[in-house]
């Protein structure tokens, strides 16, 4: 049985729409303070306004000046930080030959120095007051396999995932976990805006859908499920994990 999440304190980069949203949910739902870090506004105000566990901090993970605020914030309000879910990021949806050099290093940017940036950071945070934190990074099935666009996204991808096996035997003798999950093909508004990408959207997302062994997409409740087992105490020996959440995606 999951212990409750009450009496700590959640940081989730990215939370304010998608999977972000539904990890933000579970966690508040099971007592959790959380802190939405995301550039969206409106839709962050709308998800904090929808509970009072929940707070907004705008922040573009791309500007460490902007991250050490945020966890200064959550320093001066809650005292203490014990989960960090790092979930923002840029899916770039481009070719090799046509993505700039600016375009890919945005990319690696947000996705791989931001949640690098954010990990650290909350790390020497837990290590001062001596938490047992838990840490979640986003790697992808990207980080797996190959497509033929998104070469940005997969390159940071595979760098997230092997920066979380590092972080992980780094942090141990902390008493910090750090683990990631890696979703399949979600049905959140980046699908839907990757569909529309095709030049039709529905049969671009009947396309994706065909590539599905379970023939349907996932949930993003089903992949906060994931990152709400990587934080609690039954997953304490589960540390430098990525974890498949893609209905069988990367095993056919």
């Amino acid at each position: 049985m999951e212990a409750s999440l009450q009496g700590k304190v959640a940081v989730v980069t990215g939370g304010a729409k998608g999977i972000g949203a539904a990890v933000v949910r579970r966690l508040s739902n099971d007592g959790a303070q959380v802190i939405v870090a995301d550039i969206d506004e409106k839709s962050g105000t709308e998800l904090a306004g929808a509970s009072a566990r929940v707070s907004f901090v705008r922040c573009d993970v791309s500007d460490e000046k902007q991250i050490l605020a945020v966890l200064d914030k959550v320093d001066s309000r809650f005292g203490r930080l014990d989960i960090l879910v790092n979930d923002a990021a840029w899916q770039l949806n481009k070719p090799l030959l046509e993505t700039t050099t600016e375009e890919f290093e945005q990319v690696m940017r947000i996705n791989v120095t931001g949640s690098f940036i954010f990990l650290r950071e909350s790390a020497k945070r837990m290590i001062a007051k001596g938490i047992p934190g838990a840490i979640v990074n986003f790697a992808s099935t990207f980080a797996v396999v190959g497509s033929p666009g998104y070469l940005a996204y997969h390159a940071s991808k595979g760098a997230i995932a092997s920066m979380t096996r590092a972080a992980a035997i780094a942090l141990q003798p902390h008493g910090i976990r750090v683990n990631a999950v890696a979703p399949g093909t979600v049905d959140t508004p980046g699908l839907h805006d990757g569909a529309r990408d095709t030049g039709d959207e529905r049969r671009g997302l009947e396309s994706f859908l065909a590539l599905q062994p379970l023939k349907r997409f996932g949930q993003p409740e089903e992949i906060a499920n994931v990152v709400r087992f990587l934080v609690d105490e039954q997953a304490s020996f589960v540390h430098g994990a990525v974890v498949m959440a893609d209905g069988g995606y990367t095993i056919v």
